[in-house]
């Protein structure tokens, strides 16, 4: 059985938030989308390429949603 991490069960409830509804990306704080961000970058998904594409599509998510933060608009 595989054992979970702190950080793990992080980033499993931040990505819960994030998929739970189309706004997912836009209720969480530049905070939160931050350590999402470390946390799904420091994960390995080289085994499952679907998995790989869909983290680097999130990232890309992510950052732009940063993005839109760090210039100060509001897009909800």
């Amino acid at each position: 059985m595989q054992e979970y991490t702190a950080e793990d069960a992080e980033r499993i409830e931040l990505l819960q938030i994030v998929s739970s509804s189309k706004i997912g990306l836009k209720i969480l704080s530049k905070e939160q989308l931050e350590k999402l961000y470390r946390l799904v970058d420091g994960k390995d998904y080289s085994h499952d390429v679907d998995a790989l594409i869909s983290k680097i599509e999130l990232l890309k998510k992510i950052n732009n949603r940063l993005y839109d933060l760090g210039e100060g608009r509001v897009i909800l």
